[in-house]
């Protein structure tokens, strides 16, 4: 299990990895080497014309490649997964790489074969060869999150390619909490270092669990309440948060856990988008009942009262109308929490935001982690968006690409693909 950032202060056991747990870019002279290079630059495209409508995972990716930029690169990636409609072929993406970084990007729509080995080996210095959607290819599928590192390890795509490589670099943080061939399978077969993305993931991320940080707190909101209950419980336990401020479709579950009726159709809502929602509310009553001085829950909500902002107190419930936000007087206490800690990481909106009518909470509550002097962590694909619509990137402390691995990594569980540049460090250097 994962270790914690070097320079902590007195931090709890199990919780992170630290940087010297993992060979870098900085470890090796890459000059003239073959380097294959795992990202992840799956992105929103337009089902109609294909287009990539958000490039952010692409350009976050640069740094590593610009640092590369005087070796053979190799980029390995993947776009969605089968029977999604934007399950397509990376051309695109090679595309617009080639336009962000105005240089000469090739594509090649195949992973091992003879021909792309052959292109590989024919490489430049300086020259990028995109491969393949690797999610193309039934191994990397089919091997989704199994165990077994030997069938991996010796998948037809690993022995195929690992060959040819020098190095391999692991730049998908945002992958990371898969095991997949591309992702574990070459950490023992060549020198595995992480990229910029994961080397700054690892270490800003890490920072959740500093004890230096005398006042941290997360807020927890959107939709994934099993996932937000597990952190919840581990960064109470760990005492890595000294408060949890529940919102959106997380906070209604933990009202519900602290006895408030929501009414029928908030039940049935939930009944409809969770999976066992009893069972989650118990695990939440059960965190109030042990942490209940430094979890907060919503003190008003906003109902969506026939497309109408409609806000009202806890006392006004239950009613037949939705909840979308959270209300007022949520939003003034929450912001002076804010105003007033350390560290804050925020995973999840706080209602409806992509509503504008019921927006005010979301935009409030990250407006509010934007304007404080506190270290900030935000992550998951929702919370990106609300920065991105908001335009707060810049005054944002880290802004996670990952989603599933942003949640993975903060609640405390093991990460195949950090484990796999661990392993790598331990065999090669």
């Amino acid at each position: 299990m994962v270790k914690l950032i070097s320079g902590m202060h007195n931090p709890p056991m199990d919780i992170m990895v630290q940087k010297e747990d993992f060979l870098s870019l900085d470890h090796y002279d890459l000059e003239g080497k073959t380097v294959g290079v795992r990202l992840d630059i799956n992105s929103p495209l337009d089902p109609s014309s294909g287009r990539i409508l958000d490039d952010h995972r692409i350009r976050s990716h640069l740094p590593t490649i610009s640092e590369l930029g005087r070796s053979k690169v190799v980029i390995i990636a993947h776009q969605s997964r089968p029977g999604k409609i934007d399950y397509i072929p990376l051309d695109v993406h090679a595309k617009r790489l080639n336009k962000l970084i105005q240089s000469d990007v090739s594509y090649v729509d195949g992973l091992f074969d003879s021909r792309v080995k052959e292109k590989i080996k024919e490489m430049k210095d300086g020259e990028i060869l995109v491969l393949e959607n690797a999610r193309f290819y039934a191994e990397e599928t089919y091997l989704k999150s199994n165990p077994d590192l030997s069938l991996h390890e010796n998948s037809h795509l690993v022995k195929n390619l690992a060959p040819l490589f020098d190095y391999y670099v692991h730049d998908a943080f945002a992958a990371a909490h898969r095991a997949q061939p591309t992702l574990v399978g070459f950490a023992e077969k060549v020198p595995m270092l992480a990229g910029k993305v994961m080397e700054k993931e690892i270490v800003d991320m890490g920072k959740a669990f500093d004890e230096s940080f005398e006042d941290k707190v997360i807020l927890l909101g959107g939709l994934k309440v099993s996932d937000s209950i597990e952190i919840a419980r581990k960064m109470l336990e760990n005492k890595t948060m000294d408060k949890v401020l529940t919102m959106g479709v997380v906070g209604n579950v933990f009202l519900m856990a602290d006895g408030v009726d929501l009414g029928e159709g908030n039940q049935k809502f939930l009944d409809r988008e969770l999976s066992e929602p009893e069972r989650l509310v118990e695990e939440a009553r059960s965190i109030l009942e042990e942490y209940g001085d430094r979890v907060h829950i919503p003190v008003d909500v906003v109902l969506n009262k026939e497309g109408t902002r409609k806000g009202v107190y806890l006392d006004k419930l239950p009613s037949k109308y939705p909840i979308f936000d959270i209300g007022l007087d949520t939003i003034v206490e929450y912001n002076n929490i804010i105003q007033n800690c350390d560290l804050v990481v925020v995973n999840g909106p706080a209602g409806a935001f992509e509503i504008d009518e019921f927006s005010i909470g979301t935009r409030e509550v990250f407006g509010s982690i934007a304007r404080s002097d506190a270290f900030s962590i935000v992550g998951g694909g929702h919370s990106t968006a609300v920065i991105d619509k908001l335009e707060l990137q810049k005054d944002i402390d880290h802004l996670s690409t990952g989603g599933g691995s942003c949640i993975n990594f903060l609640a405390g569980r093991e990460m195949p693909g950090i484990e796999a540049l661990k392993r790598s460090k331990k065999k090669f250097h």
